[in-house]
């Protein structure tokens, strides 16, 4: 309004103007002076109209904006711990892993279903096995995909998944579980790293194996986790699946032993084929592990009962396993850690990375032989160090020795050694690459040997989506 009456101002005074002339004009002069007085007026009226309305339309558009700010329509976030228990928790996933390629020179041969790693039980003992000497390949079997994610603090699950086949899969590029694991508060179920093993002393290395006397294993098991502060104590009980070697009687005719069943022309399988794992308990493990300012240790222990039948006549027989898994990761200086594991027990080689077996034929004498464990001894010693941030270099070496049955057949497995250095470059966020030399080599229970050694160079590139917040 005060705009308005500021806006009157110039008419008043050309008013007033125009009537102190007409005053003094003859009637031809004021006719034309009251013209362009009208026109001047409607003008001026014109000019009102349009800030009346422009005026107006500011008022709605500010009262528009006053209703909108006081109902908001934004949605809430709401945090677990305003939830306090009650409705739903906010979902958080993140989608993670790498695309990983390997090249590889391999001075000796492997399985060729091996090729992309050196596994050191597939070295073989008998020159000429697999061909010449030297091999070379490329392989993008490590490559990873995972989806991990939590509610609230309660709830959380992983689900991961990788390329390289094994099984029935040897040698094939074909998706491979790795972890299916679900947890609620402080028990879980699902397929993760067992109760008796350390990752975290698993060496930074980019061969695909690894330490072949580490305790390395992903199982099906149930757990619960007693809160400790930083530290841990954790009981399991996982799947048995009994590595079990029938030794020499894997060829043997059923009719070819003494005294044998009237019945054993109807047999068509060998007498090793007749015997197979029979496991009614779980495994039973426990675990401490203390974390600190100088890194952490590890102390976990093992129980077993590895059964065996034959399927012809239902015999059965069971033996007791055990085995006790010590660990470190020591800091040093830096970013350096010194990773180091001891494991010994009997019947435990289905938990090795590599070679291991739990139960063997004690005799070659069909008729008195028993299955009895197999004692079993692992090292792994590495050390991992950080130049700076974009270099770093792991070495170390690792063996398994097991002791040896009078029924096992002279070339099965007995010791594994395998050594590693390397060089890697981190050039930028989320990529490494570089180069690893790689030695093994393999003893059978007749003591012959086979050694292996290559030269491996990966390219790595991580992935991860970081938090994605989604309303369950």
């Amino acid at each position: 309004m005060i705009r308005a009456r500021k806006a009157l101002l110039p008419l008043a005074v050309v008013a007033a103007t125009f009537a102190s002339a007409l005053e003094a004009a003859t009637d031809e002069e004021r006719i034309k002076r009251l013209e362009e007085l009208v026109e001047q007026q409607q003008r001026t009226i014109e000019a009102l109209g349009s800030e009346v309305k422009q005026l107006r339309s500011q008022q709605q558009a500010t009262t528009v904006k006053v209703e909108d700010l006081s109902e908001p329509k934004l949605p809430v976030v709401v945090t677990a711990d305003e939830l306090d228990g009650e409705g739903p928790h906010p979902l958080s996933v993140k989608i993670y892993g790498f695309a990983m390629a390997d090249a590889i020179y391999d001075f000796k041969r492997v399985d060729p279903n091996w090729e992309d790693t050196l596994r050191v039980s597939t070295i073989p003992t008998r020159s000429g096995t697999y061909g010449e000497d030297g091999n070379f390949a490329f392989g993008v079997r490590q490559s990873r995909l995972g989806v991990s994610g939590n509610y609230g603090d309660d709830i959380s699950f992983i689900l991961e998944a990788e390329l390289f086949g094994v099984g029935g899969d040897e040698g094939q590029t074909t998706p491979r579980l790795r972890h299916a694991w679900g947890t609620y508060k402080n028990f879980g179920m699902g397929q993760y790293w067992s109760n008796f093993m350390d990752i975290d002393i698993f060496p930074n290395t980019i061969d695909y194996w690894g330490p072949t006397g580490m305790v390395f294993y992903r199982n099906q098991q149930a757990r619960y986790s007693f809160p400790m502060g930083e530290d841990e104590f954790s009981i399991s009980i996982e799947d048995p699946d009994t590595a079990l070697t029938v030794g020499k009687f894997r060829d043997l005719d059923p009719c070819d032993v003494p005294n044998a069943d009237p019945e054993c022309e109807n047999l068509e399988s060998t007498l090793g084929e007749l015997f197979q794992a029979y496991n009614d308990l779980p495994d039973f493990s426990v675990r401490y592990r203390n974390n600190g300012d100088f890194g952490h240790y590890q102390v976990a222990g093992m129980l077993r009962k590895l059964g065996y039948e034959r399927r012809d006549t239902g015999q059965k027989d069971d033996e007791l396993g055990w085995g006790i898994n010590t660990s470190a990761g020591l800091k040093t200086w830096g970013s350096d850690v010194l990773k180091l594991q001891v494991v010994y027990g009997e019947g435990i080689g289905n938990y090795m990375n590599d070679g291991g077996i739990d139960i063997a034929p004690d005799s070659e004498n069909p008729l008195t032989a028993e299955a009895t464990t197999v004692a079993l001894l692992g090292i792994s010693a590495y050390y991992d160090h950080y130049w700076n941030d974009q270099w770093s270099t792991s070495f170390g070496w690792s063996m398994t020795d097991l002791d040896t049955e009078d029924g096992q057949f002279g070339s099965e497995f007995e010791t594994g050694q395998i050594a590693q250095i390397n060089l890697l470059h981190y050039p930028a966020s989320n990529v490494l690459m570089g180069t690893e030399f790689i030695w093994g080599q393999r003893e059978d229970v007749n003591g012959n040997t086979g050694t292996d050694y290559r030269v491996q160079f990966s390219l790595k590139v991580n992935f991860d989506s970081g938090d994605i917040m989604r309303p369950r």
